[in-house]
């Protein structure tokens, strides 16, 4: 359903449950980001009426998702962490080359979003079946199934606002960069790394 070409290696979840504390710092990171994108969306193209509201309601959505990362956070008796550099998004960014029409730049940044928001899917899918804190493992499977909405509306208004066709063909190519960065990515306790 994601297109993902490589899956992440399910050891990674060994990985995340030696430093659960950092998962969840860095996922409240991620969840922040994607309310910065949705803001950042709206900012740079609001004569897209139908985005503009698509992305109004996500803001609401991805800082309630940040609220309740930091919320388990607060919880486990942490403090929420320090942002660092998220490497999967910085080598994502690097594959559409930068300027073009602005119609251009919206279905390649919508691209970037509707490919962090697949794999954020795929990830949260397999914590929710791998970890072995019940409680963790049922708040990923909650966090999934929106993961996977978005990703879906990203994908479609990219396919929307470009032309279908070559949307297709920069999706395709997009999933197989993504698949070679991943070779070297899944070694660190973050969402995306």
């Amino acid at each position: 359903m994601l297109g993902l070409k490589l899956p992440t290696d399910p050891r990674w979840v060994n990985i995340v449950e030696k430093n659960i504390e950092e998962i969840l710092t860095d996922h409240a990171y991620c969840e922040q980001k994607a309310t910065s994108t949705a803001i950042s969306l709206i900012v740079s193209f609001p004569e897209y009426t139908e985005l503009v509201q698509e992305m109004t309601k996500l803001v609401k959505e991805e800082i309630s998702h940040f609220k309740m990362v930091h919320d388990k956070i607060i919880a486990r008796g942490w403090v929420l962490g320090r942002d660092r550099k998220d490497e999967y998004v910085l080598q994502l960014v690097t594959f559409f080359p930068k300027g073009g029409s602005r119609t251009t730049q919206l279905v390649h940044r919508l691209l970037y979003a509707a490919l962090i928001e697949a794999r954020s899917c795929e990830r949260f899918k397999l914590l929710s079946e791998e970890l072995e804190d019940p409680e963790l493992a049922d708040f990923y499977r909650s966090l999934m199934v929106s993961e996977a909405n978005h990703y879906t509306m990203f994908l479609n208004f990219a396919r929307q606002y470009g032309d279908r066709e070559e949307v297709d063909k920069k999706w395709q190519d997009l999933l197989i960069f993504e698949a070679n960065m991943m070779k070297d990515l899944s070694k660190k306790e973050t969402i995306h790394g």
